[in-house]
């Protein structure tokens, strides 16, 4: 199926280079915002004087705002297009950013990280509608893991840019320096981002409402390959997600006994390994599409394994050679994510692909900050207990394996016969 190309579609090149590039910069500074709480996590103890409990709540908010409006953010990228969208969520993460620099209290804080999380919310299912606008559809997987990798390299700004200008020149200037970014890729957006190349432009639809939006999401749902799509994500992303934004330095300097910088190391190791990572699955899978499921159970699999090694180590601390394969394990849990879309893609018309997309990555983000708000709660009962904490991990992680091994067969029939049927069509198309 990577190999199929179809009528109509788009042609690549370097325009669509181009304009890709314009819309994933905006999803790169939206992660280096989003994440950027990763690493002032004991700060924000400090300023706020708050416990573990208060602190997950400042992730927990901001993915609940990001998950809750995933449904709605795929309606809006299908219905008004890329451009738009992303433009609006560049202005409010932005604002946000800003309202987090300068908040005085933790009420303030709380309302700047949930605004933050609503223009994060728009921005990644407006990229991977783009790069479905853009880009030939064999190329799908690789884009979209292509576009996870800029993400982690988002990610990898705040474990490095971020905490040193955070210890250096102090909370406000690091917040609201880092907000000029939102700027910059909002005026890219605004002059130069075009929704799709020119003899490409989608089927005009009757919108009708209330009546289009059941429609479009009941449509999504019956679909066995979004529902799998949903569950892939939300199995496979929600560790490194956790471990990144909130509970990873806590872990690495409470629990284990690191310095700051070298839990920062390891934070940007997770970081790396996911980008390399994430090429090798794009490759993999434009090259043989039946290797998606191996790869994301697999995964599964090695996190469940090194996180049981590593809490259950019968030492006070695990050794750094543990911990750090812990970290390169973890780095696999991004490009895993995105096998989700490529569930999800198949199965639906390019009319549908932002639901269908908004519905798939909701998965991951409930599923992370389930397990936020669970760790919190648990550090706080037990005294800081991080073994019993990160056990959280592996409910969610059984709760998701059970649902993908339901479903998975359903999908699979769903989307053979779907292929057959788009190679009828290519038949009869006239040359």
């Amino acid at each position: 199926m990577s190999g199929t190309t179809l009528p109509g579609d788009p042609p690549g090149g370097r325009r669509a280079v181009a304009m890709w590039s314009i819309g994933v910069s905006v999803y790169f500074v939206a992660v280096i915002f989003r994440t950027s709480l990763g690493v002032a996590g004991l700060d924000a103890v400090e300023r706020f004087h708050v416990g573990a409990s208060a602190l997950s709540t400042f992730s927990i908010l901001q993915l609940l705002v990001y998950a809750g409006m995933q449904i709605p953010v795929g309606l809006l990228v299908d219905r008004l297009g890329t451009k738009k969208v992303l433009s609006l969520g560049a202005v409010l993460f932005t604002l946000g950013q800003l309202g987090f620099a300068f908040s005085p209290s933790y009420g303030m804080a709380l309302a700047s990280r949930a605004l933050l999380g609503c223009g994060d919310a728009l921005t990644f299912i407006s990229v991977l509608r783009l790069g479905t606008r853009w880009f030939p559809v064999r190329r799908g997987p690789l884009v979209a893991q292509l576009a996870g990798l800029v993400g982690m390299a988002g990610n990898l700004v705040s474990t490095l840019v971020i905490a040193r200008l955070l210890h250096g020149i102090g909370w406000t200037a690091a917040f609201a320096g880092s907000a000029l970014a939102g700027a910059v890729v909002l005026v890219l957006t605004l002059l130069f981002l075009k929704d799709h190349p020119e003899g490409h432009e989608p089927a005009p639809s009757a919108h009708q409402g209330a009546v289009y939006v059941r429609r479009q999401i009941a449509a999504a749902w019956r679909e066995p390959g979004t529902r799998l799509g949903m569950w892939v994500h939300f199995t496979t992303q929600f560790p490194a997600m956790v471990f990144l934004l909130l509970w990873g330095l806590p872990f690495l300097v409470q629990a284990q006994g690191l310095s700051r910088a070298t839990a920062g190391e390891l934070l940007t190791l997770v970081v790396l390994s996911n980008m390399v990572i994430g090429l090798v699955y794009g490759q993999v899978v434009a090259r043989h599409h039946a290797a998606r499921l191996p790869l994301a159970l697999g995964t599964v699999a090695a996190t469940a394994l090194m996180w049981a090694v590593t809490l259950a180590y019968p030492a006070e601390h695990a050794p750094m050679w543990l911990l750090a394969a812990l970290c390169v394990v973890l780095g696999a849990c991004g490009p895993a994510s995105m096998l989700g879309f490529d569930f999800a893609r198949p199965a639906n018309p390019p009319e549908r692909q932002g639901t269908a997309s908004g519905i798939t990555n909701m998965g991951g983000f409930v599923a992370s900050m389930t397990t936020l708000f669970a760790v919190g709660v648990l550090l706080d009962a037990t005294g800081d207990d991080y073994t019993v904490a990160f056990s959280a991990v592996f409910v969610l992680q059984a709760l998701g394996v059970s649902q993908i091994l339901r479903l998975r067969g359903r999908a699979a029939r769903r989307e053979r016969e779907r292929l057959v049927a788009s190679r009828v069509e290519t038949v009869h198309v006239p040359a």
